[in-house]
């Protein structure tokens, strides 16, 4: 789902890369033009989430309705933090760069990945705490929800942007929730 993301297009070519049939879609598609979908991103965005949510369409709809996994990147991270009980607020130190992922939980998203990695950033808004039924996974110095999932609800949350050459073991973590949406 596009979300007027910079990088909306690089999490379709990961994806094509990967041999997966996908497609770009607004963000005000209708749920029953999605239906068929196996699994669903949510694409970063240039919106503020802590003041312009109204700006990502049907994503409310899509969480509450779709029972397939559902990755959220970046400003589709800090939606689903904020569709889910969290609060989303101008981050303290905005991160834009490179920046170091330590991970606390190896849930599914994250398997496989060591402990500590590079990943690449770009936000100004960020997730404050983990919502009720997530398990944080990963945070940074700056940046203490980098991922998070609800395994139950197959909901799964970066804060970084896998899509990127710069963060390493982006394409394994693509690798996983694919393996999540043929589960």
């Amino acid at each position: 789902m596009d979300n007027g993301g910079q990088w909306t297009h690089r999490e379709w070519r990961v994806l094509r890369d990967l041999d997966v049939e996908c497609e770009i879609r607004s963000n005000e598609s209708k749920i029953e033009d999605i239906n068929d979908a196996d699994g669903l991103v949510l694409s970063g965005g240039a919106p503020s989430i802590a003041y312009e949510s109204f700006r990502l369409g049907n994503t409310s709809e899509f969480l509450e309705k779709m029972k397939v996994p559902i990755l959220g990147i970046c400003a589709g991270a800090q939606f689903m933090g904020l569709y889910y009980g969290s609060k989303v607020s101008p981050a303290v130190h905005p991160e834009f760069g490179k920046i170091e992922i330590t991970v606390s939980k190896k849930d599914s998203i994250l398997k496989g990945v060591p402990d500590k990695f590079a990943a690449w950033e770009s936000h100004n808004d960020e997730v404050k705490d983990v919502p009720p039924g997530f398990d944080l996974l990963a945070s940074s110095e700056t940046c203490k929800v980098q991922a998070m999932a609800n395994s139950g609800l197959k909901r799964y949350a970066l804060q970084f942007h896998p899509e990127v050459e710069h963060t390493q073991f982006g394409r394994n973590i693509f690798k996983n929730f694919l393996e999540l949406c043929v589960a």
